[in-house]
């Protein structure tokens, strides 16, 4: 089981990392057309990514690292690397709350500028900034875990009496 578990957490990394890279990666390109339509259409793509790859992602990996966890003997708190890479985790998905909510802050705005032919670039810039702040904290934390977790280094934990 514990392999089982295993692929089930290395491989819904992989699509969470990987998805939450790709929407910066789509954002900035749409950014860039200075087009509303296209940037409205890409926000709305990186929302619905969100729904059916992070989401579902996070929930994967949590399932199958818990799952390794529990299947391989290894006590969750008492190993440092597991425990820093769940803090970071939870980090991480503390950031998601805000960072939705400015996604669709953001698709508002797009396609209000759609709508009139001008989007508003200055607003646009503030809630990019807002986007830019919390999915580098929805990003960068995860990345260090994800390599806590390959590198499994000797860190500090709780230990039982």
């Amino acid at each position: 089981m514990y392999l089982v578990f295993k692929v089930v957490h290395v491989l819904a990394v992989v699509v969470f990392l990987g998805n939450i890279t790709v929407g910066i990666f789509w954002k900035d390109i749409a950014d860039r057309t200075k087009s509303p339509a296209i940037i409205a259409h890409t926000i709305d793509g990186i929302i619905r990514a969100d729904r059916i790859f992070t989401i579902p992602g996070v929930i994967l990996v949590i399932v199958g690292g818990v799952g390794a966890a529990v299947a391989g003997h290894i006590p969750i708190l008492a190993t440092g690397w597991l425990l820093w890479g769940i803090s970071l985790f939870v980090l991480s998905g503390l950031a998601f709350g805000p960072l939705s909510r400015t996604q669709r802050r953001m698709l508002a705005l797009a396609r209000e500028g759609e709508a009139k032919g001008q989007l508003d670039w200055l607003g646009w810039e503030r809630l990019s900034q807002r986007w830019n702040l919390y999915g580098m904290t929805a990003l960068i934390p995860p990345f260090i875990a994800a390599i806590l977790m390959i590198l499994k280094p000797v860190l500090p934990a709780f230990h039982a009496q």
